[in-house]
């Protein structure tokens, strides 16, 4: 994996990769935090994409801006795009996953000619708050006040579980039987959230959280919609419902949680090979 430095509309230095492989142009619109070690079929020469991806403002080598108000999703579509002029991309696929589903949209309600599809994993366009699984009957404020509170609470919270998650990652490397290299995509991913600067993290997360809902049935490109059947923070049914509201959707749900495209990385990689074949970049 190549990695390199791309500077974003405001001047923000931004760590970026490239798989540098043949096919179509993929950007990965991450989850807030993650690295190109959560797509491990991308890593493949053979893979079938040519993708390229980032790292969020004050995360993974990317500097903070240096108005440290311009993290909202606005912002990260401008690292978006950033990106993909660099890569020499005029259209892509985007595959975004969690709050990064929303920077996708965010891209495409801007100019939709660039975007010949979106691989949504994990989250929908805006809104992501109002995915929270809870009881039936919550009011939206109340989602709202509560996925408020729980990112907050990530920066008191976050050290304690980072610390738990290295020592299980590091225990489990060192597994015999060859156990640790199966997990080697998890354990990359946890580590690289061991690492985060939490308080920073968590304004990253409550930012990007504010966006809007976007109108989906609008969406004039394919879509596929992949959801974890065991996501403890996102109501599958309410992606269901999402995907069906646009017109060229598919809905997939795997088993898995949150961290799906870890879990899963034959399936979400096939999937997005899938979503190619369906939009205009398809040879």
């Amino acid at each position: 994996m190549r990695e390199g430095v791309v500077r974003s509309g405001d001047g923000t230095a931004l760590s970026v990769w490239d798989n540098a492989a043949p096919g179509a142009p993929v950007v990965i619109s991450n989850g807030i935090g993650a690295s190109y070690g959560s797509w491990p079929r991308l890593a493949a020469p053979d893979c079938g994409v040519h993708a390229v991806g980032w790292h969020h403002r004050g995360l993974g080598g990317s500097q903070r801006p240096r108005d440290e108000r311009r993290i909202g999703v606005a912002d990260h579509a401008d690292d978006l795009e950033a990106v993909m002029d660099e890569a020499g991309f005029d259209r892509a696929v985007l595959v975004g996953w969690s709050l990064g589903v929303g920077v996708a949209f965010e891209v495409a309600r801007r100019d939709p000619r660039r975007v010949a599809g979106i691989l949504a994993v994990g989250g929908a366009p805006g809104a992501a708050f109002q995915l929270l699984r809870v009881p039936p009957g919550t009011p939206a404020q109340a989602r709202d006040v509560l996925g408020q509170t729980s990112a907050w609470m990530l920066r008191v919270v976050g050290p304690s579980l980072a610390a738990t998650a290295s020592m299980w990652s590091a225990a489990t490397s060192a597994a015999p039987g060859g156990r640790g290299s199966r997990l080697s995509p998890l354990l990359d991913t946890i580590n690289t959230f061991t690492r985060h600067d939490w308080t920073w993290f968590s304004r990253l997360v409550l930012e990007a959280s504010r966006q809007p809902a976007l109108d989906p049935s609008v969406v004039p490109f394919p879509v596929t919609v992949v959801a974890g059947q065991i996501d403890a923070f996102v109501d599958t049914e309410r992606l269901r419902a999402v995907a069906a509201s646009m017109p060229d959707a598919r809905f997939v749900a795997l088993p898995g949680s949150h961290f799906v495209p870890v879990q899963q990385p034959d399936a979400v990689h096939a999937e997005l090979l899938d979503l190619v074949t369906r939009t205009d970049l398809a040879p």
